[in-house]
């Protein structure tokens, strides 16, 4: 009888787990979103899964536009979805397909300062309770890019989806069989 709250107490543990598959990458990394990172290279070997979240970190002096795959192609910087201007940005993935972001400053966009993300997954498959940032949530502002480092994306992944749902849940076998002594 006293084992049933133990195993309550594990499976609960487990789905909690569950609830904390959402990653949060910082575009660029160190660079951050500038003229001078290779953004394409930078998203190629990342997967972008819904609930995921991009963290831009720019100058005050520059915009980031989330726009259609039209305005992204030709770097159309008045046709825009959303608009973000404060330096530091959270942009959280809601859905699977492509997203599209320019630079403000169409000579950027031209010179290579855009970047397309392909989201997987769908809404279904994003874990119940996964942190959500509000569209267009922003972080306190930095005194500049290079002062206010952060993890990147690259040393820094909380993700913990299906790895740490494998992990999580031999390591739930093995305790509940530790506790009842097979």
């Amino acid at each position: 009888m006293a084992k049933l709250p133990l195993i309550s107490f594990l499976a609960f543990l487990g789905l909690l787990a569950l609830t904390c598959a959402a990653t949060t990458y910082m575009v660029g990394d160190t660079s951050g979103w500038d003229i001078s990172t290779d953004l394409p290279t930078w998203a190629h070997d990342k997967q972008f899964l819904v609930g995921d979240v991009l963290l831009f970190q720019y100058t005050s002096s520059e915009v980031v536009n989330e726009v259609t795959k039209e305005a992204f192609d030709g770097c159309n910087t008045t046709n825009v979805i959303r608009t973000y201007t404060n330096g530091n940005t959270t942009v959280t993935l809601t859905r699977p397909g492509a997203w599209y972001f320019i630079s403000g400053n169409k000579l950027y966009c031209l010179g290579g300062m855009k970047l397309q993300v392909n989201v997987q997954g769908t809404q279904a498959s994003s874990p119940v309770g996964a942190p959500q940032a509000q569209p267009g949530a922003t972080l306190p502002q930095p005194s500049s890019k290079n002062n206010n480092p952060i993890p990147t994306s690259a040393g820094f992944i909380m993700r913990s989806g299906r790895d740490s749902l494998l992990q999580t849940s031999l390591g739930l076998s093995v305790a509940v069989l530790l506790f009842v002594g097979l």
